[in-house]
């Protein structure tokens, strides 16, 4: 009888398209998983059929994201692995402390409650969204310019720009103001259960050249797990930015993701 494959779930962030992990699902189908990489609520199957409707995101907040993909993985039957980036790793932390899926691992992941540094590079990088209040409600794009500085910035300018027309589309602003008032608000939905101690393992991987999530908030995230006596680790890769997932390094991140969880068991 064959053994089931266990299920990983690929959840990106904001300004990428879910599509943008198709070289990971290679990488996982080839080491033995069931992999997936659903689209946030209601995102268009196609970059370009979300770039032609931009509305259908509008508004879309963080525990809306996180109960879309707990409703997947439940279906799934089996325990899953989490694998988020950006803001789908601010996901994989929340559903993780949850108790939903078997480990998680959390590539860049965006601020969670209780993480205190806020460097100008952040700041700069969430200003497409953040610059104007009305924003709160719409869905936002990037410039050129914009994902160069907030994901190209480790790349050459032509990959960068390459990236940008490839798999970028707009995104949901409030994840981000959410994001950034959470220090701020009592039930914040960027809270992440950090003391649960009967989770699944958790990875922590940072670029120490990330501009839109600085290594120093990854570290700082790290810190908020250290009542839990569950596996949270960290995995810096040096002069990487916020694209590391999508860039053409990206397969020495996917084979450490692959290592790590195989020293784990899952």
């Amino acid at each position: 009888m064959t053994t089931p494959r266990r299920p990983a779930v690929f959840i990106h962030g904001l300004w990428l398209h879910a599509t943008s992990w198709s070289p990971w699902l290679d990488l996982f189908r080839e080491a033995g998983y069931e992999p997936v990489a659903p689209g946030w609520p209601d995102e268009p199957a196609t970059v370009e059929e979300a770039r032609q409707n931009p509305d259908l995101v509008a508004n879309v907040g963080i525990d809306d994201a996180t109960e879309h993909y707990a409703k997947i993985i439940a279906e799934l039957g089996t325990d899953a692995v989490l694998i988020g980036h950006s803001f789908g790793g601010l996901i994989t932390e929340k559903l993780l402390g949850q108790g939903v899926g078997a480990a998680g691992v959390a590539i860049d992941p965006a601020q969670i409650k209780g993480v205190l540094p806020l460097p100008l590079a952040q700041l700069r990088a969430a200003l497409p969204a953040l610059g104007n209040p009305a924003n709160l409600h719409k869905a936002i794009s990037l410039t050129r310019k914009e994902f160069r500085f907030g994901f190209g910035n480790a790349l050459t300018d032509e990959e960068s720009d390459l990236l940008h027309e490839r798999w970028t589309i707009p995104s949901p602003a409030r994840p981000l103001f959410q994001a950034a008032a959470a220090n701020f608000v009592l039930h914040s939905q960027a809270k992440v259960d950090t003391d649960n101690s009967t989770r699944g393992p958790l990875l922590l991987i940072s670029g120490t050249a990330d501009h839109t999530v600085p290594d120093v908030v990854t570290r700082s995230t790290l810190k908020q797990y250290r009542d839990s006596t569950a596996v949270t680790e960290l995995r810096q890769f040096e002069g990487r930015g916020h694209s590391l997932t999508v860039d053409s390094g990206w397969r020495e991140v996917g084979e450490a993701v692959l290592e790590w969880l195989k020293a784990h068991g899952v």
